[in-house]
């Protein structure tokens, strides 16, 4: 089992930069992709940004050219850098891993951006 904990949430005003990291215990052998989500009030959980096994990315398109996945396999870490902050990327994010048909999800960390 592997878990998973989050950290570098904080409150930033419009425009400013955070950089979320999510550290993982145990083994991380075999694991298929690693992501960060999010869901803001009322909404569903969404993806964000996704790492594949053979080191490929994914964004949504809401964050693309402005956030930036990343991993750091020597210390089982992934991070999520967040530049040009806007109030709707409020929210409380979310890192998750997969391993075949096993999910992990981080406990998350909150995110807001003051206009």
């Amino acid at each position: 089992q592997v878990q998973l904990v989050e950290s570098g949430g904080g409150l930033v005003q419009t425009g400013g930069s955070l950089r979320l990291s999510c550290a993982a215990s145990g083994s991380i052998f075999g694991i298929n992709s690693m992501g960060w989500y999010r869901q803001a009030p009322g909404k569903q959980r969404e993806l964000v940004a996704v790492i594949i096994a053979g080191g490929s990315t994914n964004y949504a398109d809401s964050v693309k050219g402005r956030f930036t996945i990343s991993r750091d396999n020597a210390k089982n870490t992934i991070y999520l850098q967040m530049n040009s902050l806007k109030s709707e990327d409020t929210a409380v994010y979310y890192c998750r891993f997969v391993r075949g048909f096993t999910v992990n999800w981080g406990q998350g960390t909150q995110v807001t951006v003051s206009s």
